[in-house]
């Protein structure tokens, strides 16, 4: 009998495989990479490891990132066949930073995903901005905002919408 449903081996396909990141922060110079997903489980320590490279540089705290933003991210490189590091220009953000960001640029908001941990701005070298842009409002994953004059597309885990 022919079945529309998908079989157990088809069915458990998502829960199996590997999600691997190499991040560069633009700011520190530092880099970090690793896979934060095995088989269907979130590996805390790469994701520690990843919150540390996200961190607030100018405060230099860090704060746990969501894992769906990192979902997001690797998304996106699959999508564009990227195969090399994300560069972050920024990750975790406090309070303290936001504010003092928003004095100085209306494109901060008061409000911040990045404050939440659910927010990232990055660049990927040889990448059209454009082409980034493109391709993570396809995904349909969150918040999807396009900064060419500063050089970077802004993710984040927040409803879908972009800007």
């Amino acid at each position: 009998m022919f079945s529309m449903l998908p079989s157990k081996a088809q069915a458990s396909r998502s829960t199996k495989g590997v999600r691997s990141l190499g991040f560069y922060n633009r700011h520190t110079g530092e880099r970090g990479q690793g896979s934060y997903w095995v088989d269907g489980d979130y590996q805390s320590k790469i994701l520690t490891d990843f919150s540390q490279i996200l961190r607030d540089h100018r405060q230099n705290e860090a704060a746990p990132m969501d894992k769906r933003l990192f979902d997001f991210a690797y998304q996106l490189r699959e999508s564009l066949s990227f195969k090399d590091e994300l560069h972050v220009i920024s990750g975790y953000r406090s309070p303290k930073t936001n504010a003092m960001l928003a004095k100085q640029s209306n494109g901060v908001a008061k409000k911040s995903y990045h404050m939440k941990g659910m927010a990232l701005d990055l660049a990927l070298p040889g990448v059209k901005l454009a082409h980034i842009r493109e391709a993570a409002i396809e995904l349909k994953l969150g918040g999807v905002g396009y900064y060419p004059k500063s050089g970077f597309v802004h993710i984040d885990t927040g409803p879908v919408r972009h800007w």
